[in-house]
């Protein structure tokens, strides 16, 4: 290409993040991008009359060494999205041409393979001669990083949620066989208090793919040491690195302190790091435990599972004496998972679940469903017990896990309740209206009425044998 300029050959270990446009630090970007050394490219963008492909841009927000990334409009699904674009020059540079090339096609080789509420969503990739770009969800926030700095960090609780919806991401992701590889507070996204999305797959490895793999990617701070011996990887490494986020979203530092890349590599291989508690005292020695355990050097130390890691998280609230009213998500995720009525979702149906319900918690004697009202809720109960009268006469007692109300949803209009339900003992339900759950995905509303299709042939065979015991006592038979 006529006038193109020839990057520069920088270390590897060189890293240029994306800004929105006008900002000095990358607090403020609504998408950062890490990317591979170079000098940053001349502006040419291919955009021709304000659009790129089918979509329509709205502004630039951001620009680095070999990309481009745009906030633009795909006008047939109606939403915002992110475009991230790969400068030409870049692919074709005689230094770092093949690596770019392959950072691209690992990431766009993602496109709709991982759709979790924690993950930013790859919609499309396109990659033709003068134009090279992902499509991505649009995410209206900022990164983490802002808040690794010691004069500005997230309640401790908060830290905790982040890191557990983190931890629930990436299982999912390694559930499908990708392993990040460049886990740091620059690739997660925050948008609200605790609403986290994981971004930035070009440095993944894909477990199941045929294709050579990139290797020496990713961040020096955040690496594992078998990743920076370039020995094989698995899931293991990304907890590790969010071992790392984790001890610097609690203390404002990184755990593995260098004046350069090289002292840095050392410590992270040779060194142990003090305790989150070191350096911050008022921190519980539970997380200390959760955390030295996340960023042990040998993968036999470390945990062994993302399950074993999101339990530990949710125990850890237990630490912090939080108020009996705030439930977190980490920990309401963990409630449902253990419910027999959830037992046929996917984590990433639970966690819609939990986006559609509302929590409650009640005294003994509290009146949920009142007879002969009219209700456009069910509920599921996640602990304690409730009883179901009729006209003031025990018909049964339900206990977690079970579901009532569910009429008002599978009538499909208002329905006038034909029992009471009122709190036994102390209790937590779940409530979801009807209204809410028929907007839901088709694949959770899909398990909703599998869940609903169990409870009533349970009750009708329940109600077959009590009708057999009354027919006995009085000695009366059907045949």
């Amino acid at each position: 290409m006529q006038g193109a300029r020839r990057l520069p050959r920088v270390p590897a270990v060189t890293y240029c993040t994306i800004l929105r446009k006008g900002s000095r630090t990358p607090d403020h970007g609504i998408v950062i991008i890490a990317i591979l050394p170079g000098a940053c490219a001349s502006a040419g963008a291919r955009v021709m009359n304000g659009k790129l492909g089918k979509y329509e841009i709205i502004r630039e927000l951001g620009k680095g060494a070999t990309s481009v990334v745009y906030q633009a409009l795909d006008p047939f699904a109606n939403r915002q999205v992110a475009i991230k674009m790969v400068f030409p020059e870049a692919l074709g540079d005689k230094d770092y041409g093949r690596r770019y090339r392959k950072l691209f096609v690992t990431e766009a080789s993602l496109a709709g393979k991982l759709s979790h509420p924690h993950i930013v969503a790859i919609y499309d990739a396109v990659a033709e001669e003068e134009a090279n770009y992902i499509v991505m969800e649009y995410v209206d926030g900022t990164t983490l990083e802002q808040y690794t700095q010691v004069d500005n960090l997230l309640p401790v609780a908060r830290v905790i949620e982040i890191i557990f919806k983190c931890s629930k991401a990436l299982d999912y992701a390694a559930r499908h066989g990708v392993i990040h590889r460049d886990i740091k507070p620059a690739n997660i996204l925050l948008a609200g208090e605790t609403d986290i999305k994981i971004s930035d797959f070009g440095a993944a490895l894909t477990t199941a793919s045929d294709t050579t793999q990139v290797s020496g990617v990713g961040s020096p701070a955040y690496m594992s040491p078998e990743q920076l011996k370039e020995q094989p990887l698995s899931h293991q490494s990304d907890i590790f690195s969010l071992g790392v986020v984790f001890y610097q979203l609690l203390t404002g530092r990184l755990p593995f302190q260098g004046t350069n890349n090289y002292t840095m590599i050392y410590q992270i291989i040779n060194v142990e790091p003090p305790p989150p508690s070191a350096v911050r005292p008022d921190l519980p020695a539970q997380l200390d435990a959760i955390v030295m355990r996340a960023l042990g050097k040998n993968t036999a130390e470390r945990y062994q599972s993302w399950e074993e890691f999101s339990q530990d998280l949710v125990a850890a609230f237990g630490y912090l004496g939080r108020p009996e009213a705030a439930m977190p998500d980490s920990e309401k995720f963990n409630i449902a998972r253990k419910l027999s009525f959830f037992g046929g979702f996917s984590d990433v149906e639970l966690w819609e679940v939990l986006r559609i319900s509302a929590w409650h918690r009640h005294a003994p004697g509290t009146v949920l469903i009142r007879e002969g009202d009219i209700g456009t809720s069910f509920f599921i109960l996640a602990a304690g017990e409730v009883k179901v009268t009729k006209q003031e006469r025990l018909l049964n007692v339900l206990r977690a896990g079970d579901c009532f109300g569910e009429m008002a949803y599978l009538s499909g209009q208002k329905f006038e309740r034909t029992a009471s339900v009122a709190a036994l003992t102390d209790i937590t339900v779940i409530e979801i209206r009807a209204e809410v759950l028929s907007e839901a995905s088709e694949s959770c509303r899909h398990h909703f009425n599998g869940a609903f299709l169990a409870i009533l042939v349970d009750r009708l065979a329940m109600a077959n044998t009590r009708l057999s015991q009354l027919l006995a006592e009085r000695n009366i038979s059907i045949f």
